[in-house]
């Protein structure tokens, strides 16, 4: 007896299926993502000016190479570093301090948590103007508050060394609400056993913490850290708007760096080179991160 083909066969026509499916978003994904990023890649290897499209010319490495001289992209390197160093572990510490807080049997915990929750509803631009305003150095409600301290006022974002601090501050203020949640939840997952067993055995507050909630929250904790720190590298909206990059060039991370390249300056060649360093950071990053979540749960 012959067999039918297998385009025919009910698993063939739910592979069919499947795939019809699955067609729009790869579809949607080849446009705006793998095409940008192969047009990009190409770019890289160019010396286009948008300004003289017909003038494009294959340089090879050259692009590459002048970002080892580029201490602009050092700067904003070092800068998108520091960032990233400072707001993962402080944002992650306030997200699981405010999980912590509204997981209590509290009044008005759901208005606590709507409260917490609400900046990261609001537009990030939207969010960046309103702490501009806050930081004002002659008016703002921060010097405001400081001065009925009796403190005195402070420069904030028109100082070099405060403008990237009071970024730090605003990011982890916007986004901290939304690990909360995801933290919220895995404290809710957590068996009220464990905690009961750790009572009888006579643990405190600070020991259930450390021997309960903490392993607990292991798997959620590398999750939040791993999408902070991607975030983080991705720092854009807030420097454009609160900055401009400024003061002295202190707060111009990677992406904004390479923006004002491709746009302002119109070399879309470079600019798409250093998009291309970029992605790679970021790939290496995210690689070792899971290597390193995989060596703890081995």
């Amino acid at each position: 007896m012959a067999r039918k083909p297998y385009l025919k066969t009910q698993e063939g026509k739910e592979a069919i299926t499947g795939y019809l499916f699955l067609l729009p978003a790869l579809i949607l994904l080849s446009i705006f993502l793998l095409y940008p990023m192969g047009t990009a890649f190409y770019y890289s290897l160019t010396d286009f000016y948008i300004l003289r499209p017909d003038e494009k010319n294959f340089v090879g490495l050259e692009n590459f190479s002048m970002i080892l001289g580029d201490a602009a992209f050092r700067q904003a390197f070092v800068n998108t570093m520091y960032f990233t160093v400072l707001v993962v572990p402080i944002q992650l510490g306030v997200a699981l301090g405010l999980a912590l807080l509204v997981n209590k049997k509290l009044k008005f915990k759901v208005f606590f948590r709507t409260a917490y929750f609400s900046p990261v509803v609001m537009s990030l631009v939207v969010v960046s103007i309103l702490w501009t305003f806050m930081y004002n150095p002659n008016e703002g409600l921060f010097n405001e508050i400081l001065a009925s301290l009796g403190i005195p006022e402070q420069p904030f974002l028109s100082s070099p060394d405060q403008a990237m601090n009071s970024i730090i501050v605003m990011s982890v203020w916007q986004g901290a609400g939304f690990q909360m949640m995801i933290f919220l939840a895995g404290l809710q997952n957590i068996p009220g056993h464990l905690y009961e067993a750790a009572e009888i055995d006579g643990a405190n507050l600070f020991q259930k913490f450390l021997h309960v909630t903490l392993p607990g929250l292991k798997n959620i904790s590398l999750f939040i850290f791993i999408t902070i720190t991607i975030a983080a590298f991705k720092l854009l909206v807030q420097p454009m708007i609160m900055t401009q990059g400024g003061p002295l060039g202190s707060t111009k991370s990677l992406v904004y760096h390479i923006y004002e390249v491709g746009f302002n300056y119109r070399d879309v060649g470079y600019a798409s080179s250093m998009a291309v360093v970029f992605t790679v950071m970021v790939l290496i990053i995210t690689i070792v991160q899971r290597f390193l979540i995989k060596e703890e749960e081995g």
